[in-house]
C-alpha cells in the first residue's frame, strides 16, 4: 500500500481468521484511454467475514477499483484474486458469481417484469434450475424481507424496497464478497436504518463504497481511505473518523455535530 503508516501496513486494523483472504489486491494500476491515471499501485486485503468501508472523495478511484473486482475492468498491471482465484478472463464466470456487486442505483440491476424474475436472473445464468433455483430465490427474498413482494413489478416498489431487491439479486448467487456502492444514497431515514440493520445480519464478507461516514461507522469496523488512486489510510473506522486533519486533507467531513465515539 502506498503512503500508509507502518502500523497500518503491517495489518493492525485487520482481523485475520486463518482461512486466507477473500479479497487480495496488490500493485493494481489503471490508466484510462484519455491518459487519466486512476489507480497507482493499490493494495488491499479483506479477510473472511470482514466488513470494510472504502472511503474517499469524488475521483479518488473507488469506482475504478470496485469494477476491477469482478472483471468489468481488466487489470492492466497488478494482481487481484477472490478466494485465491485470479480475476482474469478464464475465471470471470466464477468470479462474477463470487463477487456480488450492488450498484448505487437499483434501476441498473432491476429490469425484469417481477421481483421474483429479477432475483432468479443471476442464478439461471449460472445454471440453476428447478427446485434448487426456487429455493435460492426464496432464501434471497426472505433474507431481505421482500418475500411478500415477489410477484410485484420493481417499478411499483419504494426506493428502499428496490434497494432490498437489488441486494437480493446478488445474494441469490451466493457470493463470497458483497460489494455495495453507496447503499444509503437516496434513502429516507427509516429506510436507511432498516437497510443498515439488514446488512448487519448478512454473513458475506463486505466491501462498502460510501461517502456516508456515519453509515461506515455503523456498519464497518475497518475503513480504507483512497485518494488520488492510492490507499492513504487503513484503520479501525472510529480511529480514522476521529482524525479530523486526515479527513480534511482528503475532502471528507463528518456531519455537523456528529462524534465518532
Amino acid at each position: 500500500m502506498d503512503e500508509v503508516s507502518g502500523r497500518e501496513a503491517n495489518g493492525a486494523a485487520r482481523t485475520d481468521t486463518g482461512t486466507g483472504p477473500v479479497l487480495e489486491v496488490s500493485g493494481l494500476r489503471h490508466t484510462y484511454p484519455d491518459g487519466t491515471e486512476a489507480l497507482h499501485g493499490v493494495g488491499l486485503r479483506v479477510e473472511e467475514g470482514e466488513r470494510v468501508a472504502l472511503l474517499g472523495p469524488n475521483g479518488a478511484g473507488k469506482t475504478t477499483l470496485t469494477l476491477h473486482l469482478n472483471g468489468i475492468i481488466a487489470a492492466q498491471r497488478g494482481h487481484l484474486a477472490i478466494d485465491g482465484l485470479e480475476v482474469a478472463e478464464p475465471n470471470l464466470r466464477e468470479i462474477r458469481r463470487m463477487v456480488g456487486l450492488v450498484f448505487q442505483d437499483p434501476e441498473d440491476q432491476l429490469f425484469m417484469p417481477t421481483v421474483r424474475e429479477d432475483v432468479a436472473f443471476g442464478p439461471i445464468n449460472f445454471g440453476l434450475r428447478g427446485a434448487e433455483l426456487d429455493e435460492r430465490v426464496r432464501r434471497a427474498l426472505e433474507a431481505v424481507g421482500m418475500t411478500e413482494h415477489a410477484d410485484r413489478g420493481p417499478l411499483r416498489l419504494s426506493g428502499g424496497q428496490r434497494k432490498r431487491v437489488a441486494l437480493a439479486t446478488v445474494l441469490a448467487c451466493d457470493p463470497r464478497l458483497l460489494v455495495l456502492d453507496e447503499p444509503s444514497a437516496g434513502l429516507e431515514p427509516v429506510a436507511r436504518r432498516e437497510l443498515a440493520e439488514l446488512l448487519l445480519e448478512l454473513s458475506p464478507t463486505m466491501l462498502m463504497v460510501t461517502h456516508d461516514l456515519p453509515y461506515a461507522l455503523r456498519l464497518c469496523p475497518r475503513s480504507v481511505l483512497l485518494d488520488g488512486g492510492r490507499v492513504v489510510a487503513d484503520r479501525p473506522t472510529p480511529e480514522l473518523l476521529a482524525d479530523t486533519e486526515l479527513l480534511a486533507a482528503h475532502r471528507l467531513e463528518l456531519p455537523y455535530g456528529f462524534r465518532p465515539d
